[in-house]
């Protein structure tokens, strides 16, 4: 027999915010009972309504701030209260830097047991119309006969109804509007779920994920679009493998420049690349400068994707081993590394969470490491790396709780220490937090 769903109180509450979350959202307790509240901060007295209750927790969001804390800033968009596409735009983005950084602190002494020797300064750029790669939802809601796209609202699992966004480049963001004009006149308005965007050096991408099949008068409207907006349009009827461009020709594939003099790396619209291209660039010299290559040295490069830390680590090394678990990225990886005139660079495809197969591309003598894990960390991986005698690790994380779980293997049973560790802005006005972090041993 299903559990009854607990009744929710539309009641205002009002209560003090007592701290902030991991995720930026503010903390407080009622009834015993811990409280997140969107869009409030630490000292805050605000007046709230509930949005969900669970067993342990409730969820909510602010109807007034009765007294704002001093550093409360006006959100630059208008829709920030309602889309979940940023969550820190009501404070600066000193304030945003600083929360991130105590929230990595923490994580690192929780759950690691550890502190760095130092504190890197914070790697930062653009605040605004940063964002090259992301994901939209598109839905028509029959309720307002209206197609919408966007980011997922805040509190439900929704499309935001927005007309713009401040934090795509600008090549997207102000693209909102003619691309639900667009779909709205397409046979298969019921049936494009999502767009996935890349923003190349010489084009902005747009995925159009459709579940049936496009009309000639479809792929018109799609040329037409393209041609009005200087976009390259690519349709995707089933899985990634079955992405196409919508027309064929000799455009040059798409790309992106990095480091100096530029390396250039090509790359398909669905590829992973670093979200934020200022701040990828400053971590690419970051990285570089702290794992102290003279040319003599052996480097491995763990989870390398494209390259885009193994081919600037080979011009000033002796060589470097690159692997990475999608066999596509290495394909493209390696031709990358043949475009750009750099020949001391292996290649290698092996699943980085499986133990037994990644064993055999990490069993040469390795003088540095450099890894760049999904959220998921690397704690298989770098357990191997105890009898080599690599002086250096450079760990680049996305997850501050498994790069602190990761960072206490390392330092309490491989006998390194966490010299420098610091985050990097990768994205500005969320709670996302990417850091960097360098042992020694």
């Amino acid at each position: 027999m299903s559990r009854r769903r607990r009744r929710l109180s539309r009641e205002p509450v009002t209560a003090t915010i007592e701290s902030l979350s991991h995720e930026g959202r503010g903390i407080t307790h009622v009834g015993g009972k811990t409280v997140f509240v969107n869009e409030t901060l630490p000292g805050e007295t605000v007046s709230f309504q509930y949005t969900r209750q669970h067993s342990r927790y409730s969820e909510a969001i602010p109807l007034e701030i009765l007294e704002p804390n001093p550093e409360r800033i006006p959100a630059k968009c208008d829709f920030f209260s309602i889309c979940g596409g940023c969550s820190f735009q009501h404070v600066s983005s000193g304030y945003q830097i600083k929360h991130k950084q105590q929230t990595l602190s923490e994580q690192f002494q929780r759950i690691g047991g550890i502190q760095p020797r130092e504190w890197l300064p914070p790697l930062t750029g653009p605040a605004w119309g940063y964002r090259r790669r992301a994901r939209l939802a598109v839905k028509y809601v029959e309720k307002k006969q209206r197609l919408l796209v966007g980011f997922r609202e805040k509190s439900s699992p929704f499309v935001a109804d927005i007309s713009h966004c401040a934090v795509l480049h600008p090549g997207v963001g102000d693209l909102l509007e003619p691309l639900q004009e667009l779909i709205s006149g397409l046979s298969v308005i019921r049936q494009l779920p999502q767009i996935e965007i890349a923003v190349a050096d010489n084009a902005v991408a747009l995925v159009f994920r459709h579940l049936r099949a496009l009309t000639d008068v479809d792929r018109t409207l799609l040329e037409a679009f393209a041609a009005r907006y200087g976009t390259r349009v690519y349709l995707q009827p089933g899985g990634l493998n079955t992405v196409t461009p919508l027309t064929t020709g000799r455009e040059e594939p798409l790309f992106y420049h990095l480091g100096q003099p530029p390396i250039k790396y090509f790359f398909l619209p669905t590829d992973f690349i670093q979200v934020n291209a200022r701040i990828n660039e400053a971590m690419v010299k970051l990285a570089t400068q702290l794992l102290a290559l003279d040319g003599s040295q052996q480097v491995l490069d763990l989870f390398c994707g494209l390259g885009n830390f193994s081919l600037p680590l080979a011009r000033k090394s002796k060589s470097v081993t690159a692997i990475e678990g999608d066999a596509g990225l290495i394909e493209r990886a390696r031709k990358n590394a043949e475009h750009n005139n750099i020949d001391n660079i292996k290649f290698h495809t092996a699943n980085l969470a499986n133990d037994k197969i990644a064993s055999e591309f990490i069993a040469n003598t390795y003088d540095r490491v450099i890894l760049d894990p999904p959220r998921t960390g690397a704690d298989i991986i770098i357990r191997q790396l105890n009898h080599k005698p690599v002086d250096r690790v450079i760990y680049v994380s996305c997850n501050p709780a498994t790069l602190a779980r990761d960072a206490g293997i390392l330092v309490n049973e491989m006998g390194y220490r966490l010299d420098l560790a610091g985050v990097m802005d990768m994205f500005p006005q969320t709670a996302h937090i990417e850091s960097i972090a360098l042992f020694i041993r």
